[in-house]
């Protein structure tokens, strides 16, 4: 049986011993829903239940061996237990309890080398599996033959991740070449609702003090201040008489003037000023 190097070993008995050996061709990658370390997994594994995978790995990349990858293991059900004698290796990785979280960058990177030794000492060939019993690296929900009952492990960040970094980063490293480097991810656009900014900028002069306000006031602020129309000492996320006089600047800016132009914004120079300055507006 093959020990992977770069795995602390947590042996299982009997198991270890008693399961049937196989020839591995795939590498099935899981969620084990959990936000286990390694050595919780093999825990759960030792204490709970007769099933298995080969490893398990941690939010913070640690890596944990459980099976020696030449013997079967129970998690991947029939990717297992083909008649001429070739299986797949599976690990566990740790998740939130809704399966729905990116890998850590730590554990992309264990992956990533995973795959390269498996590739490296089983000879794994270089591409996604293409059917159930297709040598390759794969992920649990890929094919329907790997799980007793169907599967949505992982979730869909995680299938992006495998498809745009870790197997990449497999076939990279493997020929001796740097992994990819994920992008960051994008950050959502700012929403400002258009009737709540409108109660805002009509309460002139304010109630009790404090003018009506919302969040998206200040996002509109920021816009204005960029544009030159609005000091930065001014946007207070209030839309008082300072940021109202620099909205009606802005729709001068584009052409309105008299009663358009009077500082209560409108759909069309709101879209205008948040297409340019990244936010989205609604009715």
């Amino acid at each position: 049986m093959a020990w992977y190097p770069g795995a602390t070993k947590y042996e299982l008995q009997p198991e270890s011993d008693s399961q049937p050996a196989i020839r591995p061709t795939q590498l099935i990658m899981h969620s084990i829903i959990a936000p286990w370390t390694a050595k919780r997994t093999f825990e759960y594994w030792r204490d709970s239940t007769n099933l298995e995978s080969h490893f398990g790995l941690g939010y913070e990349g640690d890596l944990g061996q459980f099976i020696g990858t030449e013997t079967r293991a129970d998690a991947n059900y029939r990717a297992n237990r083909r008649p001429d004698g070739t299986g797949a290796v599976s690990v566990e990785t740790a998740s939130n309890l809704k399966g729905s979280d990116p890998w850590t960058p730590a554990q992309v990177e264990a992956l990533i080398e995973l795959g390269v030794w498996l590739h490296k000492t089983h000879g794994i060939p270089l591409r996604i599996c293409r059917s159930w019993d297709d040598p390759g690296f794969g992920y649990h929900r890929l094919h329907e033959e790997w799980a007793v009952s169907g599967t949505s492990c992982p979730g869909d960040a995680r299938v992006k991740q495998f498809r745009e970094v870790v197997f990449p980063g497999i076939v990279a490293r493997a020929g001796g070449q740097p992994a990819p480097t994920p992008k960051p991810p994008t950050a959502p656009r700012p929403v400002v609702d258009l009737s709540r900014l409108i109660a805002a900028a009509r309460t002139d002069p304010p109630k009790a003090g404090t003018p009506v306000s919302y969040p998206g006031v200040r996002t509109v602020e920021d816009a204005l201040v960029k544009e030159g129309l609005l000091a930065r000492s001014l946007a207070d996320g209030h839309f008082g008489s300072a940021t109202r006089t620099a909205y009606a600047a802005w729709q001068r800016r584009l052409g309105y003037s008299g009663s358009a132009a009077d500082g209560i914004p409108g759909m069309k120079s709101l879209t205008k000023l948040g297409n340019k300055h990244g936010f989205s507006v609604v009715a």
